[in-house]
């Protein structure tokens, strides 16, 4: 990594096969994205955010060209490799919460440490710290079906948190909220990336998450077709 950079994309195309042919979701992106940034992805459906911010996440690879994550190569890395990056480095925000029904909030949220062979007594303190950073610490033993739609996003970011990742990934983390609790949530991640310097990337077309970002990163046909940074007043 070189001066802070976090992520460095370099000519980076990713094909898919369709019959006899291929579809090109991204076509010779170019991006570096530095420590502490919250910025979006933003574009129609099918503009390649999705595809981006997976291959970000070491959830797919490239086709041709380079995504350098914490100075690892993605197209490099074996499995093995790849699930360590995502397990010590990165946390995941989903539109679908992606809890699971029968833990509870706590349980939930304690999952990602469980895969760093972590003690009790850790673990139980972070989960302590990550409930109190997103303001759920009433609803530890809620399971998610007793949870509002906004809560369970909370808890989602709780566990994406709970480890202080480099990175949190998000795609499209409003899409299934009210717009009250689409800005609660947007003023939670807020304040986490200020105060704990995590990089917030956003895969999103929603207006509400876009005035949040400080960089808007605009895709259109697979291709970066304008990259801002916005001041915040």
């Amino acid at each position: 990594m070189k001066n802070g950079q976090l992520i460095t994309i370099q000519n980076l195309v990713k094909d898919y096969p369709v019959g006899r042919g291929y579809f090109r979701a991204l076509d010779d992106i170019n991006l570096t994205i530095g420590e502490g940034e919250f910025a979006g992805l933003v574009g129609p459906s099918g503009s390649g955010k999705t595809t981006l911010l997976n291959i970000v996440g070491s959830l797919d690879v490239p086709t041709q060209g380079e995504a350098h994550v914490l100075g690892l190569s993605i197209g490099s890395l074996n499995a093995r490799q790849s699930a360590q990056l995502r397990n010590h480095h990165l946390g995941f925000i989903f539109q679908t919460y992606n809890l699971l029904p029968v833990y509870n909030v706590f349980e939930n949220i304690e999952l990602p440490l469980l895969l760093l062979k972590m003690e009790k007594d850790e673990r139980r303190e972070l989960v302590d710290q990550a409930l109190e950073w997103v303001g759920i610490q009433d609803k530890r033993k809620s399971r998610p079906a007793q949870l509002s739609g906004g809560e369970c996003q909370r808890v989602s970011i709780a566990r994406a948190m709970v480890k202080s990742p480099k990175i949190v990934l998000a795609d499209e983390p409003t899409a299934n909220l009210d717009a009250e609790n689409s800005h609660n949530i947007l003023q939670t991640m807020e304040k986490l990336n200020r105060d704990l310097k995590t990089t917030f990337i956003f895969a999103t077309h929603d207006d509400k998450v876009i005035q949040y970002l400080h960089r808007k990163i605009t895709l259109l046909d697979g291709k970066v077709a304008n990259d801002e940074q916005i001041v915040k007043q």
